[in-house]
């Protein structure tokens, strides 16, 4: 079993432990952040969540054009660089007492790991073949699980102690993650740069790419079910049900530990588009079928039923979970031409923060006060989007064979001159 879970020697190896690293730091970070600015640093709730939503706001709209510049500097020094930024802001963490600088810090912060991760993406398909891509990228998930796990663990310890000091070493802890992160990704082989577009071929941006664009919206509602854990369900669990709020610990650790164990397993049916096209159906179908459990969840008037259906779509979820992400790695990868994964990884990833800046407030709108009919609606979107998807798919296909093509016939023949040699 613990063979099953590490990965291949190599770069991929070596990816996956900077992923368990970072994410380590991270793990503790987020357990801890909220009390820190409030309690420590003396921010008012709502100067927390503006701070925040500024700094994930600001890393929206550079995403793609850092990506753009990882594909023409470097995916890797790129991804090194940006891991030592994040490291820096959650450094000053420890000296920042005022708002205006919190706002800076936490915009270097979301700026360095958004971009980071985006390279360090990139940097995965260029050392990987497009083959094994899925498989290996099942592992780094499985990586960044185990290490919000650890990290979620320590934070446990810091809120036990719940002393400036406590907070400070686990701002220390993750600053040191990302320095050692980044060492540890100088292991892995570099890829050449992109050349400069010419004139020629100026129309190269994701922007100008329909398909992705599509799977990148449609990925956008899937992944709502990133924030769901965050916000909405505690508010649901206590709001709307009879269940104790330490389910939610239980749920937590429950999706942590599946996906850890069993995220390479379930990713091995995922072997090209048409396939991870399909994934993504069952994903939603998945997912939907969650999102209807939780809303029977609020009907017991006994605390073990409402338990025990809570516990069951949290597991239908984290299922849903794992079999979506993998059919959305294999298409993220193959409708991305090659040379501008920096980019396209950048404006994929995207889909993910605005669910994390937009999540929070429309699933607490959704959910808390419109209540199961909100679940019900939540679960239509995902399994439209899912469904969505294979059309998208195709459409993707279509246009890179036919880039590809016309790509082929702009290069030069020198069939006859090898001939005349």
């Amino acid at each position: 079993m613990i063979k099953s879970l590490i990965p291949p020697a190599g770069p991929p190896r070596t990816l996956a432990l900077a992923q368990l690293i970072s994410r380590t730091g991270d793990g503790a970070y987020y357990v801890c952040a909220a009390l820190f600015f409030t309690r420590v640093v003396g921010l008012s709730p709502g100067q927390l969540g503006l701070g925040l939503t500024i700094a994930w706001a600001v890393a929206l709209v550079l995403g793609v054009p850092l990506g753009n510049l990882a594909d023409r500097r470097g995916v890797r020094g790129t991804a090194v660089f940006f891991f030592c930024c994040a490291g820096v802001a959650v450094g000053s963490y420890l000296f920042v007492r005022s708002f205006p600088l919190f706002v800076l810090a936490a915009c270097l912060y979301a700026v360095g790991q958004r971009s980071g991760s985006a390279a360090q993406q990139a940097l995965l398909a260029g050392v990987v073949p497009r083959e094994n891509l899925t498989k290996v990228r099942a592992y780094l998930q499985s990586s960044y699980n185990a290490g919000l796990a650890v990290g979620a663990a320590l934070g446990g310890i810091v809120l036990l102690f719940d002393t400036p000091a406590a907070y400070l070493a686990a701002f220390a802890l993750n600053s040191v993650a990302f320095f050692v992160a980044a060492l540890v990704l100088c292991r892995v082989p570099a890829v050449p740069p992109t050349p400069p577009a010419t004139k020629d071929k100026a129309k190269q941006s994701v922007f100008q790419d329909p398909p992705y664009v599509a799977v990148s919206l449609l990925n956008l509602i899937l992944v709502l079910h990133v924030p769901l854990i965050d916000v909405a369900l505690p508010l649901w669990i206590v709001g709307h049900t009879e269940a104790p709020a330490w389910v939610l610990s239980v749920m937590f650790v429950l999706n942590t530990l599946a996906v850890v164990v069993f995220q390479v397993r379930v990713s091995r049916g995922v072997t090209g588009l048409a396939s991870a096209a399909r994934y993504v159906v069952r994903g939603g179908l998945l997912l939907g079928a969650g999102c209807v459990i939780f809303a029977f969840s609020g009907s017991p008037d006994s605390v073990v039923p409402a338990f025990l259906l809570l516990v069951a779509a949290a597991a239908v979820q984290t299922l849903g979970e794992m079999v979506q992400m993998a059919g959305t790695w294999e298409i993220s990868f193959g409708l991305a031409p090659d040379g501008r994964h920096g980019q396209y990884q950048a404006f994929f990833g995207m889909g993910l923060t605005v669910a994390e800046i937009v999540g929070p407030l429309a699933l607490t709108g959704l959910i808390v006060y419109w209540g199961a009919p909100g679940w019900i609606l939540l679960g239509a979107l995902f399994v439209i989007a899912g469904f969505l998807m294979v059309p998208a798919v195709r459409w993707g296909e279509r246009r890179l064979a036919a880039a590809q093509k016309a790509s082929e016939q702009e290069l030069p023949d020198t069939s006859g001159e090898l001939a005349r040699n």
